[in-house]
């Protein structure tokens, strides 16, 4: 289930195959840089745009994976959304800015971003027949809703692998999207059972006909959030920076596939960014070796992903599931909303913005003060972090939360947990790597990656050093170069003539 994919076409019959899928369904790719940098989006496609509905499986919305979407997530604004996150809020001084996923179409998740990398980057270089393959998702949930809806825009079969335990809305949104009801594989446990998503996978790639896009190493994944991710992650702190003195000193999120803490790569090499590692408590691979069950959904756990830049890695943090679960019921229901106005005397309008913030995006938030903390940060002193969905996938995941702990939610429930989630929050379970911790947490793939899944001890010692992801960062012309071929194949001199004109934000 390895990755290594080079920008190189391995396989002419499959891409032809594909070239005409995309013909038929009237469907052009767009470019990585073009999602990086919207702007420079052709007119031609924007006018497509016109028409398709946000969440709705229109090819107009490939053009929309990317995080310059306005608030209404269908037009074009010229500064991803955030949030700031005031001291009043988060009891530091450092000023926190929190990217919200929420904008991305069709799945209202950034995820849908490396969905789309890896699919792409199988079409165009031949990997991937549209007419006989499936492309199999592996996921806690958001990925897979990605890959599903950008297989269906693509004309491509797409099966979602993830536990049975994930949130409500994950299987009622993905029931309404899959092909058949068979695509919507579940394997036992909940979030942190992705061992059984692996088994799950190796059984399904006995047969030829299914394709796996594991996220954990498809550097495509990195690719796509070192450029988009980096670059919108850069533009928010730019903008909030307003020419001032403040430093973009560190770049936190929860590892999950790897995929977005990417973005920090791309951030400490022209920043200079410290780079916080985020993981469940519960389950505490990189702090302590360890295994267990939690419930940030959307994180994954239990292994170092393949394409982690794990010797590039400044901190880890720990955030326990009780926290997240905690805040999203404080910010998602009424009384905890009144609570946070009339007696914390938060903004009305910052608590409302809170609904664009799911359960992992509250625990690299939490992650952010505990840094702030650890590392004395000050007001010059700005972390970027990532929420990667919005609330509204988890209100069955805080109604159950509630029945479990209160017999009835009021404002005293509703202090303790500002008090304790926020107020308070100490510098437990944060750990500055050296050198030789770093190689600690780097060696723990060796049994996922070489005993598992047969990767070369040679490539994964490869990883270890900078230059193996710099030269990956820097093969994005290559990709792009690949897609846009693939685009002229499929529509002819015609497609250069109309994607020649840009795009205004």
């Amino acid at each position: 289930m390895s990755s290594v994919i080079n920008p190189e076409i391995v396989d002419s019959k499959q891409r032809a195959r594909a070239i005409a899928r995309v013909r038929e369904r009237g469907v052009v790719m767009p470019t990585f840089s073009q999602l990086a940098n919207p702007s420079s989006i052709p007119a031609a496609a924007s006018k497509a745009l016109a028409d398709a509905a946000p969440d709705e499986p229109h090819a107009g919305n490939l053009w929309r994976v990317h995080w310059y979407n306005g608030a209404d997530r269908k037009s074009l604004v010229d500064v991803p959304g955030y949030l700031v996150l005031p001291e009043s809020l988060t009891g530091v001084k450092a000023p926190i800015v929190v990217l919200l996923g929420r904008r991305f179409p069709m799945i209202g998740a950034h995820k849908v971003l490396p969905a789309y990398s890896a699919l792409a980057a199988q079409l165009v270089t031949g990997r991937f027949d549209p007419e006989h393959q499936k492309a199999i998702w592996p996921s806690t949930g958001n990925y897979c809703r990605g890959g599903v809806s950008v297989s269906r825009v693509l004309g491509c079969r797409g099966v979602a692998v993830l536990p049975e335990g994930m949130s409500r809305e994950r299987f009622e949104w993905l029931e309404k999207w899959v092909a058949h009801p068979e695509d919507i594989v579940r394997t036992p446990g909940t979030e942190s059972n992705v061992k059984e998503i692996y088994d799950k996978c190796a059984e399904l790639e006995r047969d030829p006909q299914n394709v796996i896009l594991n996220q954990f190493s498809a550097f495509s994944n990195y690719i796509i959030h070192y450029a988009c991710t980096g670059g919108a992650a850069e533009k928010a702190f730019l903008t909030f920076n307003g020419g001032g003195r403040r430093r973009l000193s560190a770049f936190v999120s929860a590892t999950g596939s790897a995929g977005t803490i990417a973005a920090g790569d791309y951030l400490k090499a022209r920043h200079g960014t410290k780079i916080a590692a985020v993981e469940a408590l519960e389950c505490p691979t990189m702090l302590n070796n360890g295994y267990g069950e939690h419930n940030i959904q959307g994180i994954g756990d239990k292994h170092i992903p393949f394409i982690h830049n794990v010797m590039n890695t400044d901190v880890v943090i720990g955030v326990s599931d009780r926290v997240s679960d905690s805040l999203n019921l404080l910010f998602g229901s009424d009384v905890g909303r009144k609570y946070l106005q009339k007696r914390q005397k938060l903004d009305a309008g910052l608590i409302a913005a809170f609904a664009d913030v799911g359960i992992s995006g509250f625990a690299n938030i939490v992650a952010s003060i505990k840094l702030a903390k650890q590392l004395h940060y000050g007001p010059e002193d700005v972390i970027v972090t990532v929420a990667t969905d919005s609330a509204s996938l988890y209100d069955s995941e805080r109604d159950s939360y509630r029945a479990k702990h209160f017999a009835s939610f009021d404002e005293v429930n509703a202090g303790e947990i500002f008090g304790s989630c926020l107020a308070s929050v100490a510098t437990d379970n944060v750990v500055e790597l050296t050198d030789q911790l770093r190689r600690q947490v780097f060696n723990l793939g060796y049994y996922t990656w070489v005993e598992q899944q047969g990767v070369s001890v040679e490539d994964f010692e490869r990883r270890r050093h900078q230059s193996f992801w710099n030269d990956l960062a820097s093969s994005l012309p290559e990709w792009d170069r690949l897609i846009e071929d693939f685009n002229v194949e499929a529509f002819g001199s015609q497609h250069k003539a109309e994607m020649a004109g840009k795009a205004k934000s």
